[in-house]
C-alpha cells in the first residue's frame, strides 16, 4: 500500500528575519495545506532548502512537522545525502521522530555508478524500518537512476517501495513501469507531468505547485482517479503557465516568493539562493492572478 495517494506538498521552509527556521510559520503552512486537501507533507526536500539546513535544524523540522501533523496525513522526511553514512544517520533519526516514510535523493556532486546506487539505497533501507521513496532528479544531482536499477532495488529491498521521478523523461518512466510490471509507487516529481505519469500507473505527485495551489493540485490527481480524465487534464493544462512561472528561476526561489505574495510572510532564502528578479516577480504575479490565486 502506497505511503500516500494523491498530491503531496514539497513544503517550503519559512525563515525569520534573522534567517532562522520559523517553526510557528511552518505550523501555519502545514495547517493551510491540510485544510486545502493536500494528501501528504514532504519536509526537508529540495523545495525546503534542506541543503542549507544544519543537521540539527533538519531533524527539528522533521520532529516539529510530525508533531504538528499529528497523524492527520502522512509525513515523508527528506533524508538524502551524497554521503551514505550521513543519509543513514538522518534516516534513522527521522524514524525516531515518527516520520511515516523517507524520500532519499540520489548522491549529488560525487554521483555514483548504477552499482553504487544499488549499494547506497540498499544500505540506507536496511538501516531503518520505514518505507523509502527514491528521488530521481538528474538535472540537480548529475546522477540518473536507470530503470533497471530502480527495478532491481524495488524487487530486492522490501522497504524501497517507490520513486519520485523528476527526470522529465517519459520514455524512461515507461521503461521503469514495464520492468516493474507497475509494482512500484510512482510519483511525478514535475508538476507539468502529473497526468502523463498517472497514465503510466503513477499514484500521485510530490509537488512544488501545491505550496500555492494545494486544492487544485490535489484535484488534478483526485479527478483522474475518480475517472474524470477530462477534468484532470483541464486542470493540468490550466496550471502550465503558473508552473512555468514557478520554475523561471531555480526552485524554490519563485515558489517562496509566491507564498510571500499570498501573505504568509515566510522570509527570504538562504544563500546561495538570492531574491527573484523583478521582471520574473511580475511574471509570477500575472500567472498567479490568472490562475485565480488571491494576492
Amino acid at each position: 500500500m502506497a505511503i500516500f495517494k494523491g498530491a503531496g506538498v514539497a513544503i517550503i521552509t519559512p525563515f525569520t528575519e534573522k534567517n532562522e527556521v520559523n517553526y510557528e510559520k511552518l505550523g501555519e503552512l502545514i495547517d493551510y495545506q491540510i485544510a486545502n486537501g493536500t494528501d501528504s507533507i514532504i519536509i526537508c526536500g529540495t523545495t525546503g532548502e534542506a541543503s542549507t539546513l544544519s543537521h540539527e535544524e533538519h531533524l527539528e523540522c522533521i520532529r516539529y512537522t510530525v508533531d504538528k501533523v499529528s497523524k492527520r496525513i502522512p509525513v515523508i522526511a527528506g533524508t538524502g545525502s551524497n554521503s551514505t553514512e550521513t543519509a543513514i544517520y538522518l534516516s534513522q533519526e527521522a524514524q525516531k521522530h515518527g516520520a511515516d516514510g523517507l524520500l532519499v535523493v540520489t548522491p549529488y556532486y560525487n554521483k555514483a555508478t548504477q552499482k553504487g546506487l544499488v549499494v547506497h539505497f540498499t544500505d540506507i533501507a536496511k538501516s531503518v524500518d520505514l518505507p523509502i521513496l527514491m528521488y530521481n532528479v538528474p538535472g540537480r544531482t548529475g546522477c540518473n537512476i536507470m530503470p533497471a536499477t530502480a527495478a532491481e532495488l524495488v524487487k530486492n529491498v522490501d522497504n524501497i517501495v517507490g520513486i519520485k521521478e523528476a527526470s522529465g523523461n517519459i520514455a524512461q518512466v515507461a521503461s521503469l513501469m514495464h520492468l516493474t510490471q507497475g509494482d512500484i509507487d510512482l510519483y511525478s516529481g514535475n508538476d507539468d507531468q502529473i497526468v502523463p505519469l498517472l497514465s503510466l500507473g503513477g499514484v500521485g505527485v510530490i509537488s512544488v505547485l501545491s505550496n500555492i495551489a494545494p486544492k487544485e493540485t490535489h484535484d488534478i490527481v483526485a479527478k483522474y482517479f475518480e475517472g474524470d480524465l477530462k477534468g484532470s487534464l483541464d486542470l493540468q493544462l490550466k496550471a502550465i503557465p503558473l508552473i512555468d512561472a514557478l520554475f523561471c528561476e531555480v526552485n524554490p526561489i519563485p515558489v517562496k516568493m509566491g507564498v510571500n505574495l499570498m501573505g504568509f510572510e515566510v522570509g527570504e532564502l538562504r544563500k546561495p539562493l538570492t531574491e527573484m528578479e523583478p521582471d520574473n516577480v511580475q511574471k509570477l504575479i500575472k500567472a498567479m492572478k490568472e490562475f485565480g490565486i488571491e494576492l
